[in-house]
């Protein structure tokens, strides 16, 4: 580079999301999707987080999937559950 060249923006300052953490903060207040274990998932909005992934969502509606096994035939059915504020 010469003397009388600016430096280039870096990669970390074109690309907002550098630790997994960003991605959530860019997430605030968007419709968001966890998958969690015990085949159960919730899709809600991101009110806040902390640096431990606990995460309050509000207007959730949580999807549980549970097998009968109803003579080996595996049948799939979906619980979902609505609730206004989840932590």
């Amino acid at each position: 580079m010469m003397a009388d060249e600016e430096p280039s923006a870096t990669t970390a300052d074109a690309n907002p999301v550098n630790e997994p953490l960003d991605m959530v903060r860019l997430s605030l207040s968007e419709v968001v999707f966890v998958k969690l274990r015990g085949d159960r998932e919730l899709q809600g909005r991101l009110h806040a987080y902390d640096n431990h992934c606990n995460l309050v969502l509000g207007e959730v509606e949580e999807t549980v999937y549970v097998v009968d096994d109803e003579e080996a035939g595996d049948e799939i059915r979906t619980v979902k559950k609505n609730s206004e504020m989840l932590f």
